[in-house]
């Protein structure tokens, strides 16, 4: 990756943040992109159409060579998704810096649950039974938690929160489409979606979770107990062989290990499975990798268009870019996207997090209720806001 910095040193990737920039921080490096010079739409059902014609006019305009096309997928893949060409790109080895203090503290004058904690319960029984008669083997139901304080928050101050509370995962800020105001989604994701460099491609597929306890002896077992989970397992089986379903008539050779192992964040245990394989064909693009593959079962259920129905009727809101993807993929084909978990829409002084879980056969409503608390946590700590005493209890 090539970094060309405007004027002056080389803007720091993380403390460089300001409002409409960029920044993807991946375990190994963090970019930031700036200063927009083109467009990628990317509609429906259509090929990558005129990536290349839009870097190539990137570059000529001064944007880095090879072009670079930064953004968001939406967890849609129905929807449209724009992408930009920015004429400053940084890349630089992800800082070891600790995170900012957190500040004063914030204080809640409104939340919102949607749906609420007592909708939502419902909302997994009627998923479950929907399993029971149908086809349907998994479906993933998100909620929303909107919190309205006191004053306005940083995006670029969260973002390096989050960056500094996961250093082993992928920390991202970019604008999105809002109704009338500038819209960030920030998130610190553990799942690779896909990556590729050359002909190589990795993926980090995440699906099983228990939330972390602050007793080791206590998170021991949890973990313990999500390895051993024959439900997590098989929740956990249906990403994996979807993801490789996609990936083998692009792939000459494709690695699937057999067992998942444990991933940790600060708040979650997740059960992972690292797969690489190497394309056969070169023009095939990060870009064209991530919408092959996504949505996964692990964001949105299986089989897939059942799933999605599902997430529809069940849902009351619109998930937007959440579970979506974020990423890059320059000119050459190479790129990095990162599944949209973890994040939440700031907007001023108004934050929407998102959370969801994995639903099959045997879930248990209270349980996934728990589970989307859990998930709500890492966007609530990196704020310094307390959860709400009605949250579920995490046991």
């Amino acid at each position: 990756m090539t970094s060309v910095p405007a004027r002056g040193p080389a803007p720091a990737p993380l403390r460089g943040h300001r409002p409409g920039d960029f920044v993807l921080a991946a375990p190994g490096r963090t970019l930031l992109a700036r200063d927009p010079v083109g467009e990628v739409v990317l509609r429906p059902g259509e090929p990558e159409g005129d990536l290349r014609e839009r870097l190539a006019e990137g570059t000529a305009a001064g944007a880095p060579r090879p072009a670079v096309a930064v953004g968001a997928l939406p967890f849609d893949p129905g929807a449209p998704a724009r992408l930009v060409v920015p004429r400053t790109v940084v890349s630089m080895p992800r800082s070891a810096d600790p995170p900012p203090p957190p500040g004063p503290p914030f204080e809640v004058r409104c939340r919102h649950e949607e749906p609420s904690a007592r909708e939502y319960a419902r909302g997994v029984a009627r998923a479950v039974d929907r399993i029971s008669r149908t086809g349907l083997r998994k479906v993933v139901l998100a909620r929303a938690l909107d919190l309205s304080l006191d004053r306005p928050v940083d995006p670029g101050w969260l973002l390096r929160r989050l960056a500094g509370q996961n250093p082993r995962g992928y920390a991202f800020a970019v604008e999105v489409p809002g109704a009338d105001r500038r819209t960030t989604l920030v998130g610190a994701s553990p799942e690779l979606l896909v990556a590729r460099r050359g002909r190589a491609v990795r993926c980090h597929p995440l699906a099983g979770s228990a939330a972390r306890d602050a007793d080791p002896d206590v998170d021991r077992r949890r973990a313990r107990s999500l390895a051993g989970s024959e439900k997590d397992r098989r929740e956990h089986a249906f990403v994996v062989a979807a993801i490789a379903d996609a990936l083998r008539p692009l792939c000459t050779a494709l690695d699937v290990p057999a067992r998942p192992s444990l991933t940790a964040t600060a708040t979650m245990w997740h059960l992972g499975t690292r797969i690489t394989g190497e394309l056969a064909d070169p023009e095939v693009s990060s870009l064209a990798l991530a919408r092959a593959v996504h949505p996964t079962p692990a964001v949105c259920g299986t089989p897939t268009e059942a799933a999605r129905q599902a997430v529809a009727e069940l849902e009351p809101f619109d998930r937007g870019h959440y579970a979506g993807a974020v990423g890059w993929c320059d000119a050459e084909g190479d790129g990095e996207w990162a599944v949209a978990l973890r994040c939440a829409e700031v907007s001023d002084r108004e934050v929407r997090l998102f959370a969801g879980a994995g639903i099959v056969a045997d879930s248990d409503p209270r349980a996934e209720l728990a589970e989307t608390a859990a998930k709500f946590r890492t966007v609530l700590a990196a704020l310094g806001v307390e959860p709400h005493p009605t949250e579920p209890p995490t046991e």
